[in-house]
């Protein structure tokens, strides 16, 4: 299963240079040819080079032939240089078999390149917190991105939160409970898209924010607080982006800290509200975000998503198509 690897940083500069060293040995002994991008671990302040050097490396990427493009990190960068990026090379390289793939400011790509072209990306690791990190990867990451390579990627099941399951449910979560009984309902053919909440919503208003009706929505961040996400959830509602969608799936929301002035309020308080102002599923633990357990995600395919009691399947086919 040998496989071209291109490594390229779009985004944030490379700050641990010892886990990308150990991500491209771990994929070079699984038998990958790596290829790293000239610029790969070039600097600008924050960035991974100045703009112009992070915008010849998606372009580089794009015309490399690899079967796979890694992002080395994510960070801050990539909504910068939107406006620079060659979108029909990146949705012909896709055509052709390329994959794209990676996490957190990522999200701005993958969202532009949907926006732009249709063209489907992959919501997954990035080399340094993926395939780099100081222990072995997590099997369950490490076996998806296998199957990603084999084209054998078709879907991932989960259990929702029991807190957040067992509370007050949404209107469309009735309404399926009562027509299906037990809880359980389906969603089918619908457009997968998301990724990072805050990215999201710094998009919005923007030619390069998908507008998706119809779709099955996934959000995850880190580092920002339940209030904070509350604020953002509330910015998409108010914009009618939730309301649009057929579900919304909520992944994984770490690295923040409560404090005594929040009074018990928390992540689940902020789900619980949610499930009050809208009309659709809203549904849990998602195995995605900034986690080391993560599913892959093809942003753009058309996915059924299935639910029976806490148990959910996200379901989009062979290869994601």
């Amino acid at each position: 299963m040998k496989k071209h690897i291109y490594i390229y940083s779009p985004s944030g500069a490379v700050r641990d240079k010892a886990a990308f060293k150990r991500g491209v040995a771990r994929l070079q002994a699984l038998g990958h040819e790596v290829e790293l991008d000239a610029d790969a671990l070039s600097r600008h302040q924050r960035f991974a080079g100045d703009d112009e050097t992070r915008l010849a490396s998606i372009h580089r990427a794009v015309a490399s032939k690899a079967d796979v493009a890694l992002m080395s990190r994510g960070g801050y960068g990539l909504t910068r240089i939107l406006p620079g990026i060659h979108y029909k090379k990146v949705a012909k390289a896709i055509e052709q078999g390329m994959l794209f793939v990676g996490i957190s400011d990522f999200t701005a790509f993958q969202s532009a390149v949907l926006a732009r072209t249709g063209a489907v990306t992959w919501a997954g690791p990035a080399l340094c917190e993926g395939f780099g990190v100081a222990d072995a990867p997590d099997d369950i990451m490490t076996a998806c991105f296998d199957d990603l390579l084999l084209g054998q990627g078709e879907g991932a099941g989960w259990r929702q939160h029991r807190d957040t399951f067992s509370g007050k449910a949404s209107a469309a979560d009735a309404q399926a409970a009562s027509e299906q009984g037990m809880a359980s309902w389906r969603v089918t053919h619908a457009s997968l898209w998301g990724g990072n909440l805050s990215i999201l919503c710094a998009l919005m208003g923007t030619p390069y924010f998908p507008e998706i009706k119809g779709g099955i929505l996934f959000l995850e961040d880190v580092g920002e607080h339940p209030y904070r996400i509350e604020r953002m959830l509330t910015q998409l509602l108010y914009a009618g982006v939730l309301a649009r969608q057929k579900a919304i799936v909520l992944g994984q929301f770490t690295e923040f800290k409560l404090v005594p002035h929040d009074r018990g309020f928390r992540l689940q308080s902020v789900v619980q509200w949610l499930k009050t102002r809208v009309k659709v599923p809203v549904l849990t633990n998602l195995p995605y975000g900034h986690v080391a357990t993560k599913v892959l995600l093809p942003v753009g395919a058309k996915a059924d998503l299935s639910v029976e009691g806490r148990d959910a399947l996200l379901f989009w086919g062979h290869g994601g198509s």
